[in-house]
């Protein structure tokens, strides 16, 4: 009777053991498992990229919802394309508070800037530091490694009111572009998350016309 008591104890201790390594495995593998950035669409409208699930601001900016509350922007294809290779890139300090529809950032090409709008309003958490250093990163990958900032927006809906309608951004990025190609501007294909090709940038005298038509500033 005694063994059996013993025996049955021994296999109670070893199906708790067994229980619990098998969830501390489950942990481990959960834990462990790296976070991946889903690709965008590679969705054009007149050869410029217009990711489906981004939101677009009529400034030519764009805003992907990270989680609840924090949205990673950057400029879209088409303003890529018309800056061209870009000298320097200047971004707002982490804890600036961005108004919507109001100037976020600039960037530089010689002796012209292009101020940009602000497509969410919040308190900036994050810039890319690497689109600092290598600026030509928003005209090759404006989607992917040319990202610009990282918002936290208190308020996603009334942020929302002011985004282009997604039913309408296919129209609207036609007709952008067409006014721009109307100036005899050269607008190039940009690849999305990582890598492609553009053409030659836009001649800096066209930049005072299409800073109000683009850009809005």
């Amino acid at each position: 009777m005694a063994v059996l008591l013993v025996l049955a104890t021994f296999l109670v201790f070893l199906a708790i053991d067994s229980f619990l390594n098998r969830n501390k495995s489950v942990i481990v593998t959960e834990t462990s498992e790296p976070r991946t950035t889903p690709l965008l669409s590679s969705a054009s409208v007149e050869g410029i990229l217009v990711p489906d699930q981004l939101r677009y601001h009529p400034g030519h900016t764009w805003c992907l919802e990270e989680r609840p509350q924090l949205v990673r922007v950057g400029a879209d294809a088409l303003a890529a394309s018309v800056v061209g290779i870009l000298d320097r890139i200047e971004l707002p300090k982490p804890g600036r508070w961005l108004r919507q529809g109001q100037k976020a950032w600039s960037v530089y090409r010689g002796d012209q800037r292009i101020d940009m709008v602000s497509p969410a309003e919040g308190e900036v958490l994050e810039v890319n530091l690497e689109v600092l250093k290598r600026p030509e990163l928003l005209t090759k990958d404006p989607y992917g490694k040319g990202w610009l900032l990282k918002v936290s927006v208190p308020d996603p809906q009334s942020t929302e009111r002011n985004l282009l309608p997604q039913s309408l951004v296919r129209a609207w990025m036609k007709e952008a572009v067409r006014g721009v190609r109307a100036r005899q501007l050269t607008v190039g294909k940009v690849m999305v998350m990582g890598g492609g090709t553009i053409s030659a940038p836009v001649d800096a005298d066209a930049f005072p016309a299409l800073m109000k038509d683009v850009f809005l500033t």
